[in-house]
């Protein structure tokens, strides 16, 4: 029987850990994703908000460090249909809100941080790309204090490194967006974040080449079906075809293979703490 988890308001449903094949995944709406994001901000905590969508749960399965990079992020949300039908699969049923996509969470943080005076550094894409984000930013947020740098430099060169991490902690962002592509933002995110001055990192993906107007947001009806990838796979055929049309078989295989040797989900409550740390409530 399907565990059933649906509530009437957005603001009632309560915050999920649900470890999947061993994978922590964050099941929070858009507003606690929020709240934890304020939180970390105005206590001067820092905090990385990663997420799992299939990609990243079958490079969690390949590659041992981004695994541990997943684990050791205090957030990992739930940024895919194919998760929570995945959850479903193996008996857990969670509504539609736990679906947190950059598309979606991304212009609710912006409003907060324009409401809340919080501002935000952009790492990544070409450097034509980041200034046009930059100059939408400063003209649909005149609150939101934005720099930037672009994620044309070499990951190993240490003085490149060095250049680009002082130039983020000058700025003292509140929030860091990390635009490089997965897994290679992650990998930087992990090597620097020790280092860096601001309280929330957050991978981004493709985040600075939307907020640029270069690349299209998935329609939301699409997506609630659980077909953005076919969307994004028609947009970007060559870059996507190995992502999507070997990745998804392979993710549901693991799914399919958990059920059958009887791997069962394990679910926690949590509750945001008022530091960083999420503490959480075997349910």
């Amino acid at each position: 029987m399907v565990a059933q988890a649906k509530f009437c308001k957005v603001e009632t449903l309560p915050n999920y850990k649900v470890h999947l094949l061993g994978r922590r995944i964050n099941c929070m709406t858009i507003p606690a994703i929020i709240e934890a994001i304020h939180i970390a901000c105005v206590e001067k905590n820092k905090i990385t908000v990663a997420n799992y969508n299939v990609h990243s749960f079958n490079l969690s399965m390949q590659l041992p460090w981004f695994y541990d990079f997943l684990e050791n992020a205090e957030i990992t949300h739930c940024d895919s249909v194919g998760i929570l039908k995945a959850f479903r699969y193996m008996g857990l049923e969670l509504p539609i809100q736990y679906r947190v996509s950059y598309t979606l969470l991304i212009p609710k943080l912006l409003e907060h941080c324009n409401q809340h005076s919080l501002s935000i550094f952009l790492l990544g894409s070409k450097s034509q790309y980041l200034e046009a984000a930059l100059e939408n930013l400063r003209r649909q947020y005149p609150n939101i204090n934005v720099a930037g740098h672009h994620g044309y430099f070499s990951i190993d060169n240490p003085d490149e490194n060095d250049a680009v991490v002082k130039k983020i902690n000058q700025a003292k962002p509140h929030i860091l967006l990390v635009g490089m592509g997965m897994p290679i933002q992650e990998n930087w995110i992990q090597m620097h974040r020790s280092r860096l001055d601001t309280n929330v990192i957050m991978p981004g993906g493709a985040v600075i080449d939307r907020l640029a107007g270069v690349v299209s947001d998935c329609p939301t009806f699409i997506s609630n079906q659980g077909l953005e990838w076919l969307y994004r796979l028609y947009r970007e055929p060559k870059r996507l075809a190995v992502r999507y049309l070997v990745g998804n078989p392979a993710f549901m295989l693991h799914i399919a293979l958990a059920k059958f040797y009887g791997f069962s989900l394990k679910v926690q409550e949590m509750q945001l703490a008022t530091k960083s740390n999420l503490k959480s409530n075997d349910i």
